[in-house]
């Protein structure tokens, strides 16, 4: 969400994906895509400047950590001890767990 300030300076949170346009005339008139207009004191630019400030936050946040890799180690060997190990538990019943339904089977 952005922040915007109305005529009336009335501030607003919008979600930049439903922008279709931003026009300036003298003053600045936001489109959504459900018809609605908003008379906005920022200039285009601003608003711009704010999307992709945003889009680039969303960006941010949705990659991998940049954390330490010996942070991570524990975390993985725990995920590999429960996967690996859960079809060494007990071998005879794999090959018939192969055979059966997903939906059938007794995890």
């Amino acid at each position: 969400m952005i922040l915007l300030t109305r005529m009336d300076k009335q501030r607003m949170y919008l979600n930049p994906d439903h922008i279709i346009s931003v026009e300036e005339t003298p003053d600045t008139v936001v489109t959504l895509y459900n018809g609605h207009h908003f008379i906005i004191r920022e200039r285009a630019a601003v608003i711009i400047a704010r999307i992709v400030a945003f889009r680039a936050r969303v960006i941010r946040r949705a990659g991998t950590p940049r954390g330490k890799k010996y942070l991570a180690r524990p975390k993985q060997r725990l995920f590999n001890g429960v996967t690996h190990d859960r079809e060494e538990v007990c071998p005879s019943k794999r090959d018939e767990q192969l055979r059966t339904p997903f939906h059938t089977r007794d995890i």
